[in-house]
């Protein structure tokens, strides 16, 4: 039978006693349900191949073909599976096989530079190396509950520029020119307070420091605000580790948490499947 065993109080949780290739409509309800409960679960010893992963990933909502920046129709066409990404640092014949590599992954949230982000992000374990590579989750309904009032009332009117030229690790993306200032930032605009559509609850939405800019704001009142929110985005009473093993499944609402990874040794080898997760025509 399926366990829900909650790790933190009202924020991630275990799924013990299933199988992801092979659920009934019941038990994907209730690990739906768990997901919106607890915005991040965790199901360990899930041993499937990247169609499995996608047909998981496909019962939670439409799948975003996998993010390869610009590359051209041709390119594309030579990708195995369009909806899963390659998370990784093995090189094959002189070629990285994924992408972001070893390095440290700053906070943020996936995708939030487009005007619809995905609501649900999926990842598979697959290589794990010794030491490092851990993923960190920080709740943000929690983080919107401890602002100061006076913080609250402020942002609760004010809207975020999402960086759309740089990557997680700070990578410029193909295609994208250099910039100098924030508030020339491609990407974009949301709301930094988000009322998530299926639970109500209101979350901050910040994205990703870098490169962040504050709608309307000068330069300078939009960096002493975001460094003000900031500051309460990853509190450590609401934040999470991930330690890894191989055969991990992590599900996490997009909506609601941030994440980032640590570096590891380049010479360790690290692979992880990724499925992005579209918005339903319905809640879009």
């Amino acid at each position: 039978m399926i366990e829900i065993k909650p790790i933190q109080s009202g924020f991630v949780a275990d799924i013990d006693g299933v199988d992801v290739s092979h659920l009934t409509e019941d038990e994907f309800e209730q690990i739906y349900a768990a997901w919106l409960h607890y915005g991040v679960l965790r199901i360990r010893e899930q041993r499937i191949d990247e169609t499995q992963l996608q047909s998981f990933s496909a019962r939670f909502g439409p799948l975003e073909e996998a993010p390869f920046g610009r590359l051209s129709e041709a390119d594309k066409a030579k990708i195995k599976n369009r909806y899963v990404t390659q998370l990784s640092n093995i090189l094959v014949d002189g070629k990285p096989i994924g992408g972001l590599g070893n390095a440290e992954a700053n906070w943020h949230s996936d995708m939030t530079y487009v005007e619809t982000p995905p609501p649900a992000s999926v990842l598979l374990g697959v290589e794990i190396p010794p030491s490092g590579g851990d993923t960190y989750f920080a709740d943000q309904c929690a983080a919107y509950d401890a602002l100061p009032q006076a913080l609250r009332e402020r942002v609760d009117h004010i809207a975020i520029k999402h960086d759309a030229a740089h990557n997680s690790v700070g990578e410029l993306r193909r295609g994208y020119k250099p910039f100098d200032i924030p508030i020339d930032a491609p990407g974009a605009i949301h709301p930094a307070v988000l009322t998530h559509e299926e639970t109500g609850r209101k979350a901050l939405y910040l994205g990703r420091r870098e490169w962040a800019f504050v709608a309307g704001q000068k330069p300078s009142t939009s960096e002493e605000l975001l460094d003000e929110l900031w500051q309460y985005a990853a509190l450590p009473n609401y934040t999470w580790r991930q330690q890894w093993q191989p055969h991990d499944l992590i599900i996490w609402d997009n909506r609601r948490v941030l994440h980032r990874r640590d570096d590891f040794d380049a010479n360790a080898r690290r692979l992880m499947k990724r499925c992005q997760v579209l918005a339903r025509q319905d809640s879009a």
